[in-house]
């Protein structure tokens, strides 16, 4: 047992090698890691929200202005299919409460008006094998000729679970955008999502990135008003009012129907503009969209164009010429800051829904700091009591715990470098609790040499005897505590995960120093000396 194959004595050393190159680039700046030799590591923990600051910010789904915004496209979709090829009249089409209604005139055309109107209740849960499909909406035709569209309980929770996925999509996009480091973006129950954003300096800039819907549209604007000639005139049917930014109080009357939207969009870059030098934003369309834009801008030169973002008018050109390019420009009060994050918004796209803040905190780099310095201390404290009273208890073989504990501190770090995963402040605790456990480990190998010495073997025997007889007891306890982190991990969230990730770490390193690399050490150690005793 204690003479080891040349092979294995390679790997360890190889591993442990290696543990250390991947650890020695968290001990220098980042400034300076950046210019070693390529063949030199260059990766380095990264802490997490609670050791370096940041944003953490919990965002719900606005279910009202959802609804509100899917009704009104319901009502547009009935128009149509109402005033199709055989026009079938109706009166009072419009959202009522949590539902569009309307009546329809001549009562013999109800079922007519039920086909027509039966795939607008939008089948969500289509399956070859199950027939009985889950719809967005209910649909109810009175034979007094009212007819109702209605959220489905099924369809409305359905619809939800797919605007939180999308949307955390979406946000990490706009995140990366920003290059922050390790984000955390994950839903919380039904209808939450939560982001974290570790080392953001600008907190305020994430909260408005990231709670923007960003809905880009592009309509025909039909007039403009005042704020006053607004409250005083009717809305013509078919059009919507929206705000104009570039002009303060001037409301522009547009389609309700959109001409584009934003996912007929590329790619969008901020740029300066060549005559006013301004900040603007450059925008490219896709195929279909560059058609769409040629044939819209073709057919009404003269005329008003509004971009709109999120209700609201961002830019509303004169249609001077045809654009048949493809591309295009948005101009309005921007700085290069803000135009550098509508491009942003752009390019990740649109939220499928408006959300709103549930909970915001931002950890300062101070707090971060002081979490740091705690978790320092905790570690050096914890690790020089254990250091000691290995050495008190079991004296040169708890030197050689004491090594491997140190190599094992070093395995842990390097693999979480290597790993790239956040180092939380429970993942310093999971890292101190390693500590304990890996020493726990030499001393069942200890106590089980010690026994077996007592019992009148020799040193180099009971040496023996003892490594093979504790590895079984070890694997065991690690294996159990291996299970629990794995659940941990599995069931848990955020500080919970980062402690599971590092006491899982700690477990296989534990398991490789604690008999692995201290029978190397202490096979080296009989090799030399040859004890006929053992001190111990």
């Amino acid at each position: 047992m204690l003479r080891i194959a040349p092979w294995r004595v390679a790997l360890i050393v190889v591993t442990v090698v290696v543990g250390i190159f991947a650890t020695v680039p968290n001990f220098f700046p980042a400034s300076a890691v950046s210019n070693w030799p390529s063949w030199l590591p260059h990766n380095q923990i990264v802490l997490g929200l609670d050791l370096q600051g940041g944003a953490y910010l919990l965002y719900e789904v606005d279910q009202e202005d959802f609804k509100e915004q899917r009704l009104r496209t319901l009502v547009s979709d009935t128009r149509r299919t109402m005033l199709g090829t055989d026009r079938i009249g109706y009166t009072g089409l419009g959202v009522v409460g949590d539902a569009v209604q309307l009546r329809v005139r001549d009562l013999d055309r109800l079922d007519e008006v039920r086909t027509r109107l039966e795939e607008l209740r939008n089948p969500i849960d289509a399956s070859v094998f199950n027939q009985s499909n889950t719809f967005e909406f209910d649909l109810s035709v009175q034979d007094d000729g009212l007819v109702r569209f209605t959220f489905s309980q099924e369809g409305l929770a359905d619809r939800l679970r797919g605007i939180v996925q999308q949307s955390i999509e979406v946000i990490e996009r706009r995140i990366n955008e920003l290059g922050t480091t390790e984000p955390s973006i994950q839903r919380q129950g039904d209808d939450r999502i939560l982001v974290e954003a570790p080392g953001l300096g600008d907190p305020e800039r994430l909260k408005a990135l990231v709670g923007q819907t960003a809905k880009l549209t592009f309509h025909l604007v039909e007039r403009q008003l005042t704020v006053a000639e607004s409250s005083q005139t009717a809305i013509t049917p078919g059009t919507i009012r929206v705000p104009s930014a570039d002009e303060p109080g001037v409301i522009l009357e547009v389609e309700d129907v959109p001409l584009m939207t934003g996912e007929d969009l590329s790619d969008a870059n901020p740029a300066f503009d060549q005559h006013g030098n301004q900040p603007v934003v450059n925008f490219r369309l896709t195929t279909s969209g560059a058609r769409k834009f040629g044939d819209v801008t073709q057919a009404n030169v003269g005329r008003l164009f509004a971009i709109v973002l999120d209700n609201e008018s961002i830019s509303a050109p004169v249609i001077r010429e045809p654009i048949l390019g493809g591309s295009g420009q948005i101009s309005g009060s921007f700085t290069v800051e803000t135009a550098n994050d509508l491009a942003i918004l752009l390019r990740a796209g649109a939220l499928p829904a408006k959300l709103t803040v549930a909970e915001e905190r931002t950890v300062g780099p101070g707090l971060g700091a002081d979490s740091i310095a705690a978790g320092r201390m905790a570690a050096i404290i914890g690790t020089i009591a254990v250091a000691v009273y290995m050495i008190a208890t079991y004296g040169f073989l708890g030197i050689i715990a004491n090594l491997a504990l140190l190599v094992n501190i070093i395995l842990v770090f390097s693999v979480i470098t290597l790993l790239g995963a956040t180092l939380t402040l429970p993942g310093i605790a999971g890292i101190v609790l390693t500590v304990g456990m890996a020493v726990d480990s030499n001393v069942l190998i200890y106590e089980r040499i010690r026994e077996e010495f007592r019992q009148g073997r020799t040193a180099i025997m009971a040496i023996d005897i003892g490594f093979k007889r504790a590895l079984g007891t070890i694997l065991d306890a690690n294996i159990t505590t291996m299970i629990a982190a794995v659940t941990l991990f599995a069931l848990g969230t955020g500080p919970i995960k980062g402690f599971a990730v590092t006491n899982a770490i700690g477990i296989v390193t534990t398991v490789f120093t604690a008999f692995t690399f201290t029978q190397l050490l202490i096979a080296g150690w009989v090799a030399w000396r040859r004890p006929t005793a053992i001190a111990i």
